[in-house]
This record gives C-alpha cells, sequence and structure tokens, in this order.
C-alpha cells in the first residue's frame, strides 16, 4: 500500500474479490475511469494482470469463513481508510467486502453494493452482512429486487 500519497484528492476504492467480483467491477470502467481510484483485491496473478498500471492494494485470502483473515482485512481496511482520503467504496464482494464497508460506513464514507449477476433468487451472504452498512444497493436483474426491494435495477455489468 502507498502509503506517501502525495495527492490528496479523493479516492474511489473498488474492492472486490478476485474473480467474476473483479470482472464485474472492471466492467463499470466507463464510469469509473475519470475519477482517481484504488483497488482493494487479492494478489493473484489474474488480478496484477488486470489491474497493471493502478493502484492496487493487495487484501488477505481466503475469506470464506476464514475469522484470520476477515481480522486481517479489518486492519487494513482500517488503515487505508485512515491514510487515503476515500470518497466512496464500491463493491462486488465477496468476503472481502464486509470489513471495507462496516468501517467506511462509520467514517460516514458512502458505501455502494452491487449484487453479482449470478445470484437471482437468493441474497449472498456478503450482501446480507453488508446491507445495513450501505449508502446505495444495486442489483443487476429485476427479480434481484424479491430480496433487495430498495435496490436500484442498474442492468448486468458482463
Amino acid at each position: 500500500m502507498d502509503t506517501n500519497n502525495d495527492d490528496n484528492s479523493p479516492v474511489l476504492l473498488l474492492v472486490g474479490s478476485s474473480g467474476g467480483h473483479l470482472a464485474q467491477l472492471l466492467a463499470l470502467r466507463p464510469w469509473y475511469e475519470r475519477w482517481r481510484r484504488c483497488w482493494v483485491t487479492f494478489d493473484t496473478p489474474e488480478a496484477v494482470s488486470l489491474l497493471a498500471g493502478e493502484d492496487l492494494v493487495p487484501a488477505h485470502h481466503p475469506t470464506t469463513r476464514n475469522v484470520p483473515n476477515l481480522l486481517r482485512n479489518a486492519r487494513l481496511a482500517w488503515r487505508v481508510l485512515r491514510v487515503r482520503r476515500v470518497a466512496a467504496v464500491v463493491t462486488t464482494g465477496a468476503g472481502v467486502a464486509v470489513p471495507f464497508v462496516v468501517l467506511a460506513r462509520l467514517r460516514r464514507i458512502p458505501t455502494v453494493y452491487i449484487e453479482v449477476y449470478d445470484r437471482i433468487d437468493t441474497a449472498t451472504l456478503t450482501a446480507r452482512l453488508c446491507r445495513p452498512f450501505l449508502s446505495a444497493m444495486l442489483v443487476q436483474w429485476d427479480e434481484q429486487r424479491r430480496q433487495y426491494p430498495e435496490a436500484t435495477v442498474v442492468g448486468t455489468l458482463l
């Protein structure tokens, strides 16, 4: 993590596990490319390649039901949110998102969750955990509003 951040302009924090979660965030490129941004994802060869030239903060994995890594990522979220001037946190999940969303919301930083496109009939665990801390819930299918009536349908990202 670059803690010697000379540019104190606001940054968009894009948080997501690698693989499909990262792919869905990358699909937002036309929206986020004008913003200064920082990515939080796993330090996998695929993620590093896809985010070449981007500001990348590696998160701890695996996160699925792994309490030690949840705590490590909570410490990481605390450091990132303290050191950087984060304008908003945008995430597609999964587990890595929880500490970033919770701590950002406690710091009054807007938080946006985009439910993944392949969970139409049931809510993801990460969305259920993050939901009380969200400024906005976005979904990709009209059918997902059965689980999230307050959500805004943005259409499919992939």
